[in-house]
């Protein structure tokens, strides 16, 4: 007789790369501790377990040790307003920090009080997920500065401005002359509204090699003619980047000497731009990497500037064998 009991796997093969289920982690999965925020019922006098929860993520990862796998989970409809440079460091190498929640209820990170408020990220190997940030000040510089960093992550977070005036300048600015090696910025929506010159979701300062920038959504509904949406790296050298199926939508009506994906002057480097989709308004000389960045593979992106109703066109053009 057949049986109607459905097929249990004990997964022999364990979980190469880990495991979550509806967000959270598997404990056994991870060689470190695992802490708990919660601003609704924690307290920074407890002991940081579910039940009782720490109040502050800055606190958490306070207690945490330096590459020992250590995880940080924050509870729906966890609040905190960031309002210095100071109030909340990414400084303990190897911490994940996971937001719980979906919509609304994510963890929002509100910055207030100052435009150079921001998160300091000085630890290796960092990431943080599922989280949103809220810029409510004028001419925020940056939600990250990043300076000995490398193998920051930030994946399927949402960042916002909170009016026609008050929000971010950028997403992640690296600082010169540091380790920001194998930044990843990855499944995120960056919504810029704020009149006050919306910039580059990554500005990098520095040589920077792994750059990922993938599957984001960029929504830019204020103009800012000849500043790129995505990237702006300078004469900075990055190698082996990959900047793939990233979608943005801005209302710039001239790239001359902008490009919407990528602005650069470097001519040496390494990766590849592709799959990319581009809405935008230049109908003159749109361009969606500045033409002197010819280290970059370039297939597949799409770009419209019209206001009717088209479909994108390949851009820049393609090439032949010639």
């Amino acid at each position: 007789m057949a049986s109607n009991l459905l097929a249990i796997s004990s997964y022999p093969s364990g979980f190469g790369s880990g495991v979550a289920i509806r967000e959270l982690p598997l404990a056994t999965v991870f060689a470190g501790n695992i802490y708990w925020v919660n601003s609704v019922t924690g307290s920074n006098q407890n002991k940081g377990t579910r039940d009782r929860p720490f109040a502050t993520l800055d606190y958490a990862i306070g207690r945490c040790t330096a590459s020992n796998g250590d995880v940080v989970m924050i509870a729906p409809g966890h609040a905190e307003s960031i309002t210095s440079a100071t109030a909340l460091a990414f400084d303990v190498a190897g911490v994940t920090i996971v937001g719980l929640g979906y919509g609304s209820n994510r963890p929002t990170f509100t910055f207030t009080t100052a435009n150079t408020a921001t998160i300091a990220v000085s630890a290796a190997n960092v990431a943080i997920m599922n989280c949103i940030f809220v810029g409510n000040f004028l001419s925020i510089a940056t939600c990250f500065t990043l300076t000995t960093a490398p193998e920051f992550t930030v994946d399927r977070c949402e960042f916002r401005d909170t009016s026609a005036v008050l929000g971010f300048l950028s997403i992640i600015t690296t600082t010169v002359s540091v380790n920001s090696d194998g930044l990843t910025f990855t499944n995120n929506v960056v919504q810029s509204d704020a009149t006050t010159s919306p910039g580059p979701a990554i500005v990098i300062a520095n040589t920077l090699d792994r750059l990922t920038v993938v599957g984001n959504l960029v929504t830019h509904t204020v103009a800012s003619n000849n500043v790129s949406a995505l990237i702006e790296h300078g004469a900075l050298v990055v190698t082996h980047a990959y900047i793939a199926w990233n979608h943005i939508y801005s209302i710039n009506t001239d790239t001359a000497t902008g490009a919407i994906l990528v602005k650069t002057t470097a001519t040496t480097g390494s990766g590849m731009i592709e799959h990319n989709r581009v809405r935008a308004q230049d109908v003159a000389g749109a361009i969606l990497v500045t033409a002197n960045a010819v280290q970059y593979g370039m297939f597949d992106n799409l770009y419209t500037g019209e206001t009717t109703l088209l479909s994108g066109f390949v851009l820049p053009a393609i090439a032949t064998d010639a």
